[in-house]
């Protein structure tokens, strides 16, 4: 539904009235700009609702009653406070138990601040700021809109990583997404458990010659079921290939100089295995075709000749079915590329006849269908001007749409656009710039200024609802009631992610769709599990897998409010279990014998394997956890395993 912007901001002038030195003797306001003459106040804000920790020594406390439902932005970021720097917290409750609210450290222009929050009619919010950073006089602003729908706050949440931290994906193949951080010498995954928490492993791997310093990409590229690594650096490429049981990483580096910008995984040739693609940002890009085997082979040249380049992103923007390039440019040639990808391994640059080649900055870009018509659209974000481009798809042409979307309001610079529904709404938002963009399902989108900025995104509580890492904290998603479907893709034809499928699911609501990346927005990677919030849908009507191999998976309704392991070539995809009975085979790629083991036992239990067109080759019982395949030919298969939990399935790789 789309929200008319309701202004309601009364400019009452800058008032020159001291402001409160404690929470008990705050000054009351409404809308208008405020005149801090310093801060020196004796009370300190506690508890602390913005990032960057303590540090504090002094406050200033002002108090808002809400005279309706309403929406309201506190901002510091104004053109008279240029070089200062601000921080506060926004609170409900009484002065002996606050509760946060809202706050913020920097998400303003510059060093300064903004949030916007809901308030409740005849609800009071404590409204502080502290000397976190400067003790200077400054000015803020309070102002009122329409409140919110299904509004998103954030709860930080330390997490013990080690190195930096640029993703967040399933790394042991339970379907919960994992938070990875890495350095020179180490990968360290936090896995996420079933029943909540983390349980963090430390794999030392041998120096990598370039570290993941620009960008990380995630993809199981040798089929093996564990998501090896690809880091984009200043020099070079390095590959980081995890072994058969995800224990340990081969490093895989190459000689030539590439000045890693973004960089992918994806199925380029349409061969069933994933290549890595990084944008070069001196020179032409470059891709590593994998030769089926799991060894990827050096390319350069055809998909953008010219230096410049720096958000790439694999999108099926024309709906063919194959896999087409954008990538945002900026600097030395900063025209956008657009490559179609022509179905015979040829691309041609079509960027020029839909109105992308132009000379706007960026260095990202967000691709999804916000209008939920069936077909992607895109936002192509800042990264050094104020103008962003909303450019909504009509069946494979654009028009740009910025004005009266909300974009052409903001301000905020960004290098990281991505696309995600954090409301679970059933609508696309966009996150970037300082601010998460709410969609309203009509191209139209609401600001919302949240405390966490850009960072991988995936489900780190497994409640169904989007969390942001940023760095060492986890910024959980507080949700609300709305419904949600997780669908987890696994490929037997195509890749083992499912890379290049495209999702869509029908309820009440509506259509919706989704197509699974390995890398969005500039630097990080983001979960591969596929998301649709579905408000107050009570069920699913239908899912659609159309996989890159042309397989079409259809499963009716689905249960809600969980995850969906969908099997390419199998339509009656089985929703995941509790995770307490997980399968795992062994070795993999196999050779004649096939070891299986569940954490619950399998003795001689019966077992089907089917090719990777659904056939079934094989049905017999395991001899004390083995299973002879030394008939079956090279290949990729799914055994399926009947238990009392239910039918467990995995992929495996016959040599």
């Amino acid at each position: 539904m789309k929200h008319a912007t309701l202004l309601l901001f009364t400019c009452l002038g800058a008032l020159s009235a001291a402001a409160q030195n404690t929470c008990a003797t705050a000054l009351p306001i409404t809308v208008g700009t405020f005149a801090v003459t310093g801060v020196n106040g004796t009370q300190v804000p506690l508890p602390i609702c913005a990032p960057n920790g303590t540090g504090a020594t002094a406050g200033e406390w002002y108090s808002y009653t809400a005279g309706a439902d309403l929406n309201v932005t506190v901002t510091t970021s104004l053109p008279a406070n240029t070089g200062l720097d601000t921080r506060f917290h926004v609170y409900t409750g009484g002065c002996a138990a606050l509760a946060c609210v809202a706050g913020d450290d920097d998400s303003g222009s510059g060093n300064l601040s903004t949030a916007s929050f809901n308030v409740t009619a005849g609800t009071t919010y404590l409204i502080a700021f502290d000397n976190r950073w400067s003790s200077a006089a400054f000015t803020f602003q309070v102002s009122e809109t329409v409140p919110v729908q299904d509004p998103v706050t954030f709860l930080p949440q330390a997490l013990p990583t080690s190195g930096t931290t640029m993703c967040v994906v399933d790394m042991n193949g339970d379907h919960l997404d994992d938070v990875v951080s890495t350095s020179t010498s180490l990968i360290h995954i936090l896995q996420q458990q079933a029943l909540g928490g983390f349980v963090p492993q430390s794999i030392t791997t041998t120096p990598a010659d370039n570290t993941a310093s620009w960008s990380l990409a995630a993809g199981d590229f040798d089929n093996n079921g564990f998501n090896d690594l690809l880091y984009g650096g200043g020099g070079g490429v390095t590959f980081m290939k995890a072994n058969a049981d995800g224990t340990a990483f081969t490093e895989v580096s190459y000689p030539q100089y590439v000045f890693s910008q973004r960089s992918n995984f994806v199925d380029i040739n349409n061969d069933g295995n994933l290549d890595g693609f990084v944008c070069h940002d001196v020179d032409a890009n470059v891709y590593y075709l994998n030769d089926g085997t799991g060894n990827l082979v050096y390319n350069q040249g055809g998909f953008g000749p010219t230096c410049g380049n720096y958000g790439s992103i694999w999108v099926d923007f024309d709906g063919d079915g194959d896999q087409d390039l954008f990538v945002a440019k900026c600097g030395c040639d900063p025209v956008d590329i657009l490559y179609q990808n022509n179905g015979n391994g040829t691309f041609t640059n079509i960027a020029p006849a839909l109105g992308f080649a132009d000379s706007h900055q960026s260095w990202s870009s967000a691709w999804g269908d916000y209008d939920n018509d069936g077909d992607m659209d895109v936002l192509v974000g800042s990264s050094s001007s104020n103008v962003h481009k909303l450019m909504r798809n009509d069946a494979g042409t654009f028009v740009n749409v910025t004005i009266g979307s909300g974009f052409d309001l903001l301000g905020g610079q960004s290098i990281e656009w991505t696309t995600h529904d954090f409301n679970n709404d059933g609508w696309l938002d966009i996150l970037g710039g300082g601010a998460l963009m709410l969609g309203n399902g009509d191209l139209t989108f609401q600001q919302v200024t949240i405390t966490p900025t850009n960072g991988p995104i995936g489900d780190l509580n497994n409640d169904g609802f989007l969390d942001i890492m940023n760095s060492a904290t986890a910024y959980m998603n507080d949700g609300n009631d709305n419904h949600y479907l997780k669908v987890f893709t696994v490929g037997a034809v195509s890749n083992m992610n499912g890379i290049g499928a495209e999702v869509e699911v029908t309820s009440a609501l509506g259509t919706q769709i989704r197509q699974v990346r390995s890398g969005d927005g500039f630097r990080y990677m983001s979960s591969l599990t596929a998301h649709f919030g579905i408000r107050t849908d009570t069920q699913v009507d239908q899912v659609i897998v159309r996989w890159p191999s042309g397989i079409v998976d259809i499963i009716d309704n689905p249960a809600i409010d969980g995850i969906l392991v969908v099997e390419e070539g199998l339509s009656t995809g089985v929703a995941e279990a509790s995770g307490t009975n997980e399968l795992t085979l062994h070795p993999v790629p196999a050779t004649d014998l096939l070891y299986v083991t569940t954490t619950t036992g399998v003795g001689n239990a019966p077992v089907r394997v089917l090719d990777a067109t659904g056939k079934q080759v094989l049905l017999r019982s395991l001899v004390n956890g083995q299973l002879d395949v030394s008939d079956l030919k090279s290949g990729v298969y799914l055994l399926e395993l009947t238990s009392q939990g239910g039918s467990l399935r995995r992929a495996f790789t016959k040599e």
